[in-house]
């Protein structure tokens, strides 16, 4: 991988940070076998563990990949490997985003794709790398972890070790929030996850069905799922809603055509039209929630290749694994900011809910919910939710480093 130039918007590059602490020596990844040990890496650390779901091999080299991966048209990036003698105990992401910086805090650059030993001097030393690259382009905070964005996977799993994560949910040894803590990270949001069991006859609590009859008493509102005859036109209208919804979450930031375009390619095989649901006002979709089935219970089965010596041994298990899934993730949920005292979430959620229960699953997620949305944690608690799974985002100020012995700042 060679060093992206920074895109328009942002600040231009400047020379690859390295260094050596403790006996750990951190470079930037650079030519393919250190691509191929970038993306290893998680197999070592999560050996034997039970939980873990090695993600796709060939998912991860396209999100590294700078000709590929479409935040590249709009950020900027540098991958670390850090080593102990030949053997590479961690690695870390710095990335500069310029839709962040113009819509959030123009001096915060993010940090991502950490996974580490239980190794603080390891860990010390890639957030410095990490800290050293964002300060170098005039940045004084970073955010994370996340892969680029909050359109990404995001987040440090900080409660709930005791089962494998859903699709697209991070997940991590116990031991990473101390070795957060220990470099300086501070908790910056709380991102929330609820088990909802699926209730007799998939009917939603009496709260939940109240809300949602008013909604739809309106004879200009209706709901319905994802029409496969206008497939387009329909997803079209989910990236519109969403970018509308998300303005002012935290840290968000637009999808660009391309970026929705790469991400429908990954969820297309998963999308159910069932479990995808708009609401309408005067025949305008105002408002969705998209369902995913659990693609990580089918996914565990691949053991993170579809392809074996080119025999697709990894596709095959899949495929029968995946009649086995009995759980959705409520991935993402999303109402125009005009329509948002109509009771239409309420509406939707209850549709996809009875959708879910007759195509079999028996479980739902509802993922990942900022802590302090608090209308949307209101939903799922009425809805019969649990908390049971909490992710974090940590921040650190990038304190500029110590001048040479004998100088002072200037």
């Amino acid at each position: 991988m060679t060093a992206a130039a920074a895109p328009s918007g942002t600040a231009p590059a400047g020379t690859a940070v390295a260094g050596t602490s403790a006996g750990v020596a951190v470079r930037p990844v650079r030519g393919r076998a250190d691509a191929t040990a970038f993306v290893a890496l998680p197999r070592a650390l999560y050996r034997g563990d039970p939980h873990w779901v090695a993600p796709l091999e060939r998912d991860q080299r396209a999100l590294l990949d700078r000709r590929r991966n479409p935040f590249f048209d709009v950020g900027a990036a540098e991958f670390f490997l850090a080593r102990r003698g030949r053997r590479v105990v961690g690695r870390i992401a710095a990335a500069v985003d310029c839709r962040l910086q113009a819509r959030h805090d123009p001096h915060c650059g993010v940090f991502g794709f950490f996974e580490c030993a239980d190794d603080p001097g390891a860990a010390a030393a890639l957030f410095d790398a990490a800290a050293a690259w964002l300060r170098e382009r005039g940045l004084r905070t970073m955010l994370g972890p996340m892969g680029f964005s909050t359109n990404d996977e995001c987040g440090v799993l900080v409660e709930g070790f005791d089962g494998p994560p859903s699709v697209m949910m991070p997940y991590n040894h116990p031991y990473y929030p101390a070795l957060y803590t220990a470099c300086g990270l501070v908790r910056a949001r709380d991102l929330l996850s609820w088990r909802v069991p699926m209730p007799p006859g998939g009917d939603p609590p009496p709260v939940v069905a109240r809300a949602a009859e008013w909604a739809l008493q309106s004879p200009d509102v209706r709901v319905r799922p994802l029409d496969p005859a206008r497939m387009d036109d329909d997803l079209a209208a989910v990236r519109e809603i969403y970018t509308e919804a998300w303005t002012e979450n935290y840290a968000s930031v637009p999808l660009t055509g391309r970026e929705f375009a790469h991400t429908l390619r990954r969820l297309r095989p998963l999308i159910r039209p069932e479990l995808l649901w708009f609401a309408e006002v005067r025949g305008e979709p105002v408002a969705f929630t998209l369902w995913l089935p659990d693609a990580n219970q089918a996914l565990r089965a691949a053991r993170g290749r579809l392809t074996t010596f080119g025999v697709p041994v990894g596709l095959l298990r899949i495929a029968l694994a995946f009649r086995r899934v009995d759980r959705t993730r409520a991935i993402i949920t999303g109402i125009k900011e005009a329509h948002r005292s109509r009771g239409l979430g309420a509406a939707l959620v209850a549709e996809a809910q009875r959708a879910a229960f007759r195509l079999g699953y028996t479980e739902s997620e509802l993922s990942w919910l900022l802590e302090d949305n608090r209308d949307a944690n209101r939903y799922a608690e009425a809805f019969g939710g649990v908390l049971f799974r909490r992710h974090r985002l940590y921040r650190r100020g990038l304190v500029p480093a110590p001048p040479p012995a004998g100088e002072a700042y200037r």
